[in-house]
């Protein structure tokens, strides 16, 4: 059966199978690799970014960033679901970021004080880290929004 679409209507691409390991490995590299990119651009701590990637042990930390300076992160053991999800969550938020206020706000931006009601005053990486992929999620949403895409 072909798959045509009329024209002019986008699809999207088939969802990744996080469950498969070998999907995992393959996509681990280059998720570790943007996360410590997002990481320094945002300038948060080592604890923060653990946080950010679901409570990983400070070893387990310093190891993937040590793999990801060397170059050796082809190597290294796949990320759990979860770990990747986080990512592919952070990433989207910076991608909002950088097209919303520019790369020097939006580098800034999620270590701010912010008045919107979901944050309290809070800074977004604390609610983020406070809040888990639910909040990865809404901040994610709450960008898209701005954006005035349908999220």
């Amino acid at each position: 059966m072909l798959n045509v679409q009329p024209a002019g209507i986008e699809t999207q691409a088939p969802l990744v199978d996080l469950a498969d390991e070998a999907e995992r490995r393959r996509l681990t590299p280059a998720a570790l690799k943007a996360f410590f990119r997002i990481i320094s651009a945002w300038d948060v701590s080592a604890a923060v970014g653990r946080a950010l990637m679901g409570g990983v042990s400070n070893g387990k930390y310093q190891e993937l960033k040590r793999r990801i300076e060397d170059g050796t992160a082809d190597d290294v053991r796949p990320l759990s679901q979860d770990e990747l999800q986080r990512i592919s969550y952070l990433i989207g938020i910076t991608k909002a970021l950088r097209i919303l206020h520019g790369p020097d706000l939006a580098d800034r931006w999620m270590t701010l004080p912010n008045r919107n009601r979901i944050f309290g005053g809070r800074a977004p990486v604390d609610y983020a880290t406070a809040g888990g992929i639910p909040a990865l999620i809404e901040i994610r949403r709450l960008l898209d929004a701005r954006r005035g895409m349908n999220a």
